[in-house]
């Protein structure tokens, strides 16, 4: 891919229409009340570090990895890190793109002293599985529960 110019940085407030417009593509509906209540509280709290990742290709955004850090939630001793949201856009996937992100909040998140970070898949979305797995993404130890309300 010739790009001449390829950027990782940390999300900010006038990222959110380049997100929700690559969500929309994978997620084929608009999330973008979602989109703004994740940016909102990623930005605007004094109790978060901002470790959500924009990849900008020529000034343009084309990827981002959003996730949250944990000091001792949910009885997780150690400090930790979700990975919730990951896109690429269309024209830019299978060029390394989201590798390269992941690499970048992961050294992010040791240098904040994250010891473990966890991400959640559809248990059936077998290419975001084969992508984390190539991350070397293991199966948690730590069973996922859910209830469905009446």
């Amino acid at each position: 891919m010739p790009e001449k110019n390829r950027v990782m940085r940390v999300l900010k407030k006038d990222d959110l229409g380049a997100v929700v417009a690559i969500d929309e593509i994978g997620a084929k509906r608009s999330r973008r009340d979602y989109y703004e209540r994740k940016f909102e509280t990623i930005l605007n709290s004094a109790h978060n570090i901002n470790s959500s990742i924009v990849c900008e290709i020529d000034g343009r955004i084309v990827g981002f990895v959003m996730g949250d850090v944990y000091f001792g939630e949910f009885g997780i001793p150690e400090t930790s890190a979700t990975i919730d949201t990951l896109g690429v856009h269309p024209e830019f996937q299978n060029h390394g793109i989201a590798s390269e992100m992941l690499d970048q909040f992961m050294m992010n998140m040791k240098a904040a002293g994250v010891k473990k970070v966890y991400t959640l898949v559809n248990w059936d979305d077998f290419a975001l599985e084969k992508f984390f797995s190539r991350q070397k993404f293991t199966p948690s130890k730590r069973v996922n529960l859910e209830y469905q309300l009446p």
